[in-house]
């Protein structure tokens, strides 16, 4: 019998190919400028991180579990603290500064929104179905998103619900109810973008909804109705509702020549540096676009281009496989434990990497809109870092005590057995 390891060396490796991916695009990002500061800095961070990995996989699930509403409350209360003394930048009020030590209450948000949640969603007395356990699970994401959003930080905001929306199904929430809760609100933000949006994105709903049913129904249009008229709404009143830099931000994402030299200068200039890195890249530190800094924050939100560019579609395709084999390997442990716990608390995690690297990589690509998403272990930031080490660290600790927590080696092959 062969003795299963206590490592995930194929998570683990993964993980630190891309911390030293994101090290080095940090380090030539700023090397253009004479000032490495950032890269030192964020070296720092990721030695700390290693200690806060190794904290939380050498800790007691346990005490992990138990402490999930401490840590919940605490995070509400940073997000509460940053809006009273926070420092505003980019006219967002989402950092705070303690002596030299500067962080991202949202960044803690996130983790303790997914352990909170993931608490109240295993607890045997919970029963999802009902809507007073629905609006108490609903309640516990909106309250922390709610602060977030008076920052205002819509990016950090929007990466949240696709986690909420995991985490419900995962409960074993209907689907169903999900899709008609949240199919008039894709209309509704469809109405920001085009008017000729709305009506296809509802077509292409509804036949969604009776895929679903098999059958149509009334209630499906009553939803879908609504929808509409708020996309249209939106679309009318779209200037008096968003924000001039949020307005000039959608503009330049339907039509990034409509200002080339403003608000669609980071996409376009982004779509430069990764065509011009072509198969093998420029080489480290050869960038054009990277070391003539043409690119603002190419070290955070557009740091995927700095590596499209030095290394090339070689670069760019490792980075993506590191983030799948990442993510492959929390997918296995989900289906290979069976306390529920653990499956939530993985499954919000897997939801808030995967949404995160889609929109981050999307955004250079200008395939999203740029709403200002960093790229996970890779960007530079040391909250950011720090999270998502803490957040690997427990799924090692959930790996290393797989034996304890309902570990089946053939639960995969159990299933598709029981399916036949």
């Amino acid at each position: 019998m062969n003795k299963q390891p206590a490592i995930d060396y194929w998570l683990l490796g993964s993980v630190v190919g891309l911390i030293i991916l994101g090290l080095m695009a940090i380090y030539s990002a700023t090397n253009g400028s004479g000032d490495t500061s950032l890269f030192y800095r964020q070296f720092a961070w990721a030695i700390f991180g290693v200690f806060a990995l190794m904290f939380v996989y050498y800790n007691d699930i346990h005490v992990i579990r138990d402490n999930a509403y401490i840590f919940y409350a605490i995070g509400v209360i940073l997000l509460i603290a940053v809006l009273i003394f926070g420092r505003k930048i980019a006219g967002q009020t989402s950092w705070m500064k303690i002596g030299f030590f500067s962080f991202q209450p949202s960044e803690i948000a996130k983790m303790s929104i997914i352990l909170a949640l993931a608490r109240y969603l295993s607890d045997d007395n919970t029963d999802i179905q009902s809507i007073p356990h629905l609006f108490t699970a609903l309640a516990i994401a909106l309250v922390p998103m709610t602060l977030i959003m008076l920052q205002p930080d819509m990016g950090t905001m929007l990466t949240i619900v696709p986690l909420i929306t995991t985490m419900l199904i995962m409960a074993g929430f209907d689907i169903y109810i999900l899709m008609l809760m949240g199919f008039p609100l894709l209309l509704m933000i469809s109405g920001f973008f085009n008017i000729y949006l709305i009506f296809i994105l509802a077509i292409i709903l509804a036949i969604a909804l009776f895929a679903k049913r098999q059958k149509l129904q009334l209630h499906q249009l009553f939803v879908l109705a609504p929808g509409v008229a708020a996309g249209l709404f939106m679309n009318r009143f779209a200037h008096e509702i968003l924000k001039p830099h949020q307005i000039k931000r959608i503009q330049t994402f339907i039509d990034p020549m409509s200002d080339p030299q403003g608000a669609g200068y980071n996409a376009l200039q982004a779509k430069i540096a990764i065509s011009s890195g072509g198969f093998w890249g420029k080489g480290f530190l050869e960038g054009t676009q990277t070391q003539l800094r043409f690119i603002p924050a190419q070290w955070t939100d557009f740091i995927f281009c700095v590596i499209a560019e030095e290394l090339g579609f070689i670069g760019a395709a490792l980075l993506i496989t590191l983030f799948m084999t990442v993510i492959l390997r929390l997918i296995g442990t989900i289906f290979a434990i069976t306390n529920k716990f653990v499956q939530l608390t993985l499954g919000g995690f897997v939801a808030l990497m995967f949404v995160h690297v889609i929109i981050n990589v999307g955004m250079t690509l200008g395939l999203i809109p740029v709403i200002g998403v960093p790229l996970p272990l890779v960007s530079y930031g040391g909250s950011s870092l720090v999270g998502n080490m803490m957040m690997i660290g427990l799924a090692l600790n959930f790996f290393r005590n797989k034996r304890n927590l309902g570990y089946h080696s053939s639960v995969i092959v159990t299933r598709k057995k029981s399916a036949l």
